[in-house]
């Protein structure tokens, strides 16, 4: 696989302002070079996205390391665990780690079988589709958000919807976030969907959803990275690189104008990402179709 530069940052930037946003990343990986008719193979493709991946899980750490920061401090200081702001935290970790077990179960079991479907842009364009039926739908059943909040605001509010989720409703979120190793089923919009339908507003939704991806993603990048080095793909560790410092950046930008979008609207927000998932995935087909 060999990109130019503008191809690198093109592809980057596109990876990073989707992988938050509910409209699914690999869909939009998939389905750029098939329709620009880039040379890339699918073994050089998925080691590349992995790395955009690993910029965007650093990214969203960072962007959220005041939250990690006190959960770090909680896990190892258990002294904290006696305090108010301590055992909120507490609770917020232990909601984190339900949720992750299924997507990490699952994963590790079905990946491989997924995974040939990985690069069927048709299949991806069609999921899209589906990814942006099931936002549109959930916005007619929106549930009431978290209540007996008051006196409470800003992050504290939201961390505190989050720690009223049931252990069972966290294990399904888990679940929703599973449902990202079919290509163009976005993990954050499934995960928000997941949130918004167990009662959490959706800027709560996103916050969990945000949190959640931060180990899934940073350990897939992790397991992958080995890949880069090997002799026949060396070529792709400077782009790749410079695609996952492209990455952060954009990804950065898009959570936070994505929370500050959620904070301003409490209905019908996921419609517009709906209705373009869509519409992109219907211009997909057509083209993949009759395009050539």
């Amino acid at each position: 696989m060999r990109l130019e530069l503008w191809q690198v940052i093109l592809f980057a930037v596109l990876q990073g302002i989707t992988e938050f946003l509910p409209v699914s990343s690999e869909a939009h990986t998939v389905l750029l070079p098939a329709i620009l008719y880039w040379n890339i193979t699918e073994e050089g493709l998925l080691p590349f996205t992995v790395m955009l991946h690993l910029g965007t899980a650093f990214a969203i750490f960072f962007f959220f390391w005041p939250e990690w920061r006190d959960l770090i401090l909680t896990l190892v200081s258990p002294g904290r665990w006696q305090t108010p702001e301590g055992k909120r935290m507490f609770r917020l970790l232990l909601r984190l780690v339900v949720a992750t077990v299924p997507a990490a179960a699952i994963g590790f079991l079905f990946e491989k079988a997924l995974s040939l479907h990985f690069f069927s842009g048709t299949s991806a364009a069609f999921f899209l589709m589906v990814n942006g039926l099931v936002l549109i739908l959930s916005d007619r059943r929106r549930a009431l958000a978290v209540k007996n909040t008051r006196g409470i605001s800003g992050r504290e509010l939201l961390d505190e919807e989050i720690v009223r989720l049931s252990y069972g409703k966290s294990i399904l979120i888990g679940f929703a976030q599973s449902l990202a190793l079919i290509p163009g089923l976005s993990r954050s919009g499934m995960t928000m969907v997941a949130g918004v339908f167990a009662g959490l507003s959706y800027e709560a939704a996103a916050r969990f959803s945000f949190l959640l991806a931060t180990p899934i993603i940073l350990g897939a990048g992790i397991l992958e990275f080995p890949k880069l080095l090997h002799a026949d793909l060396s070529h792709l560790l400077v782009p790749s690189i410079l695609g996952g410092v492209s990455a952060a950046i954009a990804a950065a930008v898009s959570v936070w104008l994505l929370l500050r979008y959620f904070h301003t609207h409490e209905v019908k927000a996921f419609r517009p990402f709906g209705i373009y998932c869509i519409l992109a995935g219907l211009f997909a087909l057509v083209y993949l179709f009759f395009g050539a």
